[in-house]
């Protein structure tokens, strides 16, 4: 069997569309977070969602610490947050408005919807975990209607909707 070319595989992988999320969290009393386009529903009994992390990622031995996190899935209009919160080392939330959960997360103003969530579990894969949240707050589900959600496809960011 042939070695699988990473960047063909990231190809292939890219004609599956995927909506954007930023996980929030926060650490040492102030916000932290990152880009994830690996996020879905898991079960509804218990309701667990999960999201996928790279190894390599800086924002989420932070987040991890606490314990909890906020999924925020972006707008369609918010491309140049998930650009933002893809770089490291520079100040992800400058510009960005947020309110804090009940449990203190940040969840991002004006984003589709945003769920709270405990760490419920990790598991490696690869260069990645794979992390199921145990969703105990949801927001922004009634302003939701008629809004449309930020997708990724083949490389670009792309707007549903009319």
């Amino acid at each position: 069997m042939n070695a699988i070319d990473p960047v063909f595989f990231r190809r292939v992988l890219g004609h599956y569309p995927s909506g954007i999320t930023v996980v929030s969290g926060m650490h040492d009393g102030n916000p932290v977070g990152f880009t994830c386009q690996c996020f879905h529903s898991v079960s509804m009994q218990p309701p667990l969602i999960s999201l996928c992390v790279m190894l390599s990622s800086k924002s989420w031995p932070k987040i991890r610490s606490s314990g909890r996190f906020c999924v925020n899935v972006l707008s369609r209009d918010q491309h140049h947050i998930s650009d933002s919160f893809a770089r490291s080392d520079t100040d992800k939330w400058l510009g960005v408005n947020w309110s804090p959960t009940h449990t203190g997360n940040p969840a991002i103003d004006d984003v589709l919807v945003w769920l709270d969530c405990e760490l419920y579990d990790e598991h490696a894969a690869g260069d990645h975990l794979m992390v199921l949240g145990k969703v105990c707050e949801m927001g922004n589900v009634e302003t939701a209607d008629g809004r449309w959600p930020l997708v990724f496809f083949k490389g670009k960011y792309h707007q549903l909707g009319g």
